[in-house]
């Protein structure tokens, strides 16, 4: 029930029966206020879909807003996967990480780490963002994290992730336009490739690897690139999550090559959903093959084809995809004994 995309099964057999720490970071960027760019929330206000994922997988509830956040053809948020899947099996701890949220989550008995981060701007005027000052933070962050669990889950929940994703490869000089996923069905490609190719236009001529990022990257990723540095293997980790975790590793090799040190990824993996793995309009696998250092990346085998409900059937019609680490979710659920009709029964349930 997963497959490999990357790699081999080793570091993921190494997990069974292992207790997690799951870890949401949480980010917005005006990139996503550009017209038709995503559906990862409710039009008008997607700056609040980070905030609205974090009440609901930690509480089970939406606590800033009267109802789950969903795109405008109806297709809930894949926060349910992932809360479906810690109320049939639970990660023994859940954590925020906010990286720049304009509205906090209403969560006071949950781990939050805030770090004093605003939310970045749009990367089609320039994202405005201190990259040297946000990756330093994160390395530091990375070296003091501690945790009682065996390893991390780490996700995300960034609108617009994708198209911040897909500027941030390209702009450090990856041949990957047209490789990464989409919220959609059917990839608005000539907005995001309008809105890459403004922030594109901006970093033209520059040579320095943190002016480039500050300027057509996210809080996100430039913050988890050095976590993950700073965490030196110490702990394993999975990257719960698709193109996104794949743009973070990216930005993980680039750093590592203009410092001129070696990463080393033996404790390291991805895991994202089928949706992604399967997804014909972006290949995964290719982006990951383009990292000078291996690394292991996974799918979960699931699907809800076990369900009649239609706002479910969306995600097999190649809406949403992936987000809120539930691609990472579902491996952690299948590799602990899981079986698809409980998890699709558990995400039924809140829809009823």
């Amino acid at each position: 029930m997963i497959e490999v995309i990357n790699g081999n099964r080793e570091f993921l057999e190494s997990l069974r029966s292992k207790s997690a720490t799951f870890i949401l970071s949480l980010s917005g960027t005006d990139t996503a206020n550009i017209d038709g760019i995503t559906q990862a929330g409710i039009p008008g206000m997607i700056y609040l879909t980070p905030t609205l994922d974090a009440e609901f997988l930690t509480t089970g509830e939406v606590r800033s807003l009267e109802n789950i956040a969903k795109t405008p053809k109806g297709v809930p948020t894949p926060a349910l996967i992932t809360r479906a899947i810690h109320l049939l099996y639970p990660f023994a701890h859940i954590e925020l990480l906010d990286l720049g949220l304009r509205v906090l989550p209403k969560v006071d008995e949950v781990t939050t780490h805030s770090l004093g981060i605003e939310p970045s701007g749009s990367i089609t005027t320039g994202a405005g963002i201190d990259a040297k000052a946000l990756f330093d933070k994160g390395v530091e962050f990375g070296k003091r994290y501690t945790t009682e669990d065996d390893y991390i889950i780490l996700g995300e929940s960034v609108p617009s992730g994708t198209t911040t994703a897909t500027a941030t490869a390209i702009g450090l000089g990856y041949d990957a336009r047209g490789l990464f996923s989409s919220s959609f069905r059917n990839v608005p490609n000539s907005i995001r490739d309008r809105s890459i190719d403004d922030a594109l236009k901006i970093v033209e001529g520059m040579d320095d690897i943190f002016d480039i990022l500050g300027s057509l990257s996210d809080n996100m990723l430039i913050f988890n690139a050095g976590f993950i540095i700073g965490l030196n293997g110490r702990i394993a980790t999975i990257l719960a999550g698709g193109t996104q975790m794949a743009s973070l590793l990216l930005v993980v090799d680039s750093i590592a090559r203009y410092m001129g040190s070696r990463f080393d990824s033996s404790n390291l993996a991805l895991a994202t959903t089928k949706w992604v793995a399967e997804d014909p309009h972006s290949d995964i696998k290719s982006l990951l093959e383009m990292l000078d250092f291996p690394i292991d990346a996974y799918y979960a085998d699931f699907d809800f084809s076990l369900s009649s409900h239609p706002a479910l059937k969306l995600y097999d019609k190649g809406e949403a995809k992936e987000g809120v680490g539930a691609g990472g979710a579902l491996v952690y659920g299948l590799l602990n004994g899981l079986t698809p009709n409980e998890i699709t029964r558990g995400v039924e349930e809140f829809l009823r």
